[in-house]
């Protein structure tokens, strides 16, 4: 017990001293976190909206796809992109095995479907409210995307942090595309995960005290922005 206090006591002083080698993990781990979430915002929302609205043969079967998607296994995630972004893939020639631009392709397959389908859950409740008064002034589908989204924004934004927390705690899949290279591949949750087996406490929870601090506050947002929404829409 008295190793454990003082690793957590030297964990501690690593954070607040702003360690170099510490902030430079956390700094490639936000990056590449942040990097993904926008990208598979710009894939999953409107998808998930264009769910909601639109009614066509094999909708159903799409979103059992979908809804089976949010739980690939990441380590499956990592091993089908690392096929693809190998010498011997298709992709392999672009030479972004690990790299980071690797773990952020990783990060956006793997939340691209949660944002898509917790997306059509809050917007085709809206669309069941809105759905008769856009078709009466004439709106396609593509207005009443557009027009769901803006209106759901407040919703959306819990939706987009929900997609980097699960993200920002994603280790499997960066583990086997990216490579856990010190200094340049490296995030927070490898990074956890290699110092803990090579007994560096000090270090391992520090980026976990850090890690815990962004999810806590991206709950804490989260929960700001449900009831902002709330208020705004009640």
């Amino acid at each position: 017990m008295q190793d454990l206090g003082a690793a957590f006591q030297q964990a501690l002083g690593l954070v607040a001293a702003g360690d170099a080698g510490l902030w430079a993990i956390i700094a490639l781990s936000l990056r590449v976190s942040l990097t993904a979430t926008l990208i598979a915002a710009c894939i999953g929302l409107p998808l998930g909206a264009l769910l909601a609205v639109a009614r066509f043969p094999g909708r159903q079967g799409l979103l059992v796809v979908l809804n089976a998607l949010m739980g690939l296994p990441p380590v499956v995630a990592g091993l089908i992109i690392y096929i693809l972004l190998s010498r011997s893939g298709p992709f392999g020639a672009l030479g972004l095995l690990f790299t980071p631009a690797a773990m952020v392709i990783a990060q956006a397959v793997l939340i691209t479907p949660i944002l898509a389908a917790l997306t059509r859950q809050v917007l085709e409740a809206m669309w069941e409210e809105y759905a008769e008064q856009l078709r009466s002034l004439g709106s396609g589908p593509g207005r009443a995307v557009r027009t769901l989204l803006w209106d759901g924004r407040f919703a959306l934004l819990t939706v987009l942090l929900a997609g980097f927390g699960r993200a920002s705690a994603e280790v499997g899949a960066v583990m086997v595309v990216g490579g856990n290279i010190e200094g340049f591949t490296r995030v927070m949750t490898t990074a956890i995960a290699l110092e803990t087996s090579k007994g560096d406490l000090p270090l391992a929870l520090g980026l976990g005290i850090v890690l815990m601090a962004i999810v806590l506050g991206v709950n804490a947002a989260a929960q700001l922005l449900r009831e902002a929404s709330a208020r705004w829409s009640g």
